[in-house]
């Protein structure tokens, strides 16, 4: 029985080898074709960017400080007018103070200038009845009207430095309102930049200490797209993309602005285009990548084609090899190729529309040629 059970196993290899070497010597070459289907196609300009909020207020301070309190932290909900830190406030108190006391200086100094110069006016009025009688000299009446023009000259820089201390002390108050540290917009605290004892300098820049996105159920995308590419960005155009933490999850969005500015680095030109997404569940997070395709163009319902169908051609050799340009597929037909110009219109990167041409949907055209061609052998040394 094992005999019997080798043999017959002997007898079905040998048969198989002969159908492959007769189907070897056979003169029809063998191709892989596909169907021409009927489906969506949309023509896309693909790009990468990154995930950031729509509106971002950085949060700093106009004062220098020690942060004394902190009131929130990353991903904090704030409201607008909300008092988010506060920076020691001692040194600020006290020159509020001392302005306070250098405007009540400036006030008594005035009183004391209306004073002087009322008694300077009385002189000189009583000096000018005593001239008008020949009782005193003229020299005495000039100094009396001297003195009252001086009083009245000191009365005014009174009143000045009460205006000045005025100024001061509100510049020594409004610098102790910038120690608390208040939200401008509603939003949500996507950076904290200082702690609690952190003495931050306000003398050349304002330092950042907090960074707020306004509203995170809104934002958007800025993506760099190639000048060869950036003719056919429009607004309004819809747009998918995925990020890399929900690999199978398709977002939307659609082009909100294309900006003008050439952005060159290493003799590359590209140009940012600006994509307005929805984020009610707020999957997308501030700084992620995302991997977008800008729909072009897109339609329904038509005859797709291979790309490799339009790129295929019969080898050199062959008494097939077209001599017509323009786009083209091919079929067999009684076991020869035929050559069948087409005209094609949008293409997703793997296919593309068939707009007319002989063909039909379902029909046969081949993609590739499964019979490798025949190398030349190498040229040995000619003989003499």
């Amino acid at each position: 029985m094992k005999k019997i059970l080798i043999a017959s196993a002997i007898a079905v290899v040998i048969a198989v080898a002969v159908i492959i070497f007769f189907r070897g010597k056979g003169n029809e070459p063998a191709f892989r074709s596909e169907k021409i289907t009927r489906g969506d196609i949309a023509m896309t300009v693909t790009a990468s960017g990154t995930v950031n909020p729509v509106t971002t207020v950085l949060v700093g301070t106009q004062v220098s400080g020690t942060i004394k309190e902190i009131y929130v932290d990353f991903n904090s909900p704030v409201k607008r007018g909300q008092l988010i830190a506060r920076i020691d406030p001692a040194p600020f108190e006290a020159q509020v103070e001392q302005a306070r006391a250098n405007l009540l200086s400036a006030k008594a100094n005035l009183e004391k200038a209306v004073a002087t110069r009322i008694d300077a006016k009385r002189t000189m009025d009583r000096n000018r009845e005593l001239f008008s009688k020949n009782l005193i000299a003229r020299n005495d009446l000039d100094t009396a009207e001297t003195n009252y023009e001086t009083a009245n000259a000191q009365e005014s820089a009174a009143k000045a430095q009460i205006s000045q201390a005025e100024a001061a002390l509100k510049l020594a108050e409004t610098n102790l309102q910038y120690t608390k540290i208040i939200s401008p917009v509603d939003g949500v605290v996507i950076s904290r930049n200082v702690d609690v004892g952190q003495t931050v300098a306000a003398s050349f820049q304002t330092p950042t200490l907090f960074t707020i996105a306004q509203d995170l159920t809104k934002m958007q995308i800025n993506t760099n797209v190639d000048e060869s590419d950036i003719g056919h960005i429009t607004s309004g155009q819809d747009v998918e993309f995925i990020v890399d933490a929900y690999p199978d999850i398709m977002f939307s969005g659609r082009v909100w602005q294309v900006r003008n500015a050439p952005i060159t680095v290493e003799n590359v030109v590209t140009y940012d285009v600006v994509i307005k997404v929805d984020n009610p569940e707020l999957r997308l997070k501030p700084g992620m990548t995302a991997n977008v395709s800008i729909i072009i163009s897109s339609k329904e319902g038509v005859l797709k084609i291979s790309n490799a169908a339009l790129r295929f051609k019969p080898s050199e050799n062959s008494p097939e090899t077209p001599r017509e340009k323009g786009p083209a597929v091919w079929t067999l037909e009684n076991g020869n190729l035929k050559r069948i110009a087409v005209t094609t219109g949008i293409s997703d990167g793997n296919h593309t529309e068939l707009v007319s041409g002989d063909v039909r949907e379902g029909q046969e055209i081949i993609v590739e040629s499964l019979v490798k061609p025949k190398e030349s052998p190498p040229a040995g040394p000619r003989m003499f």
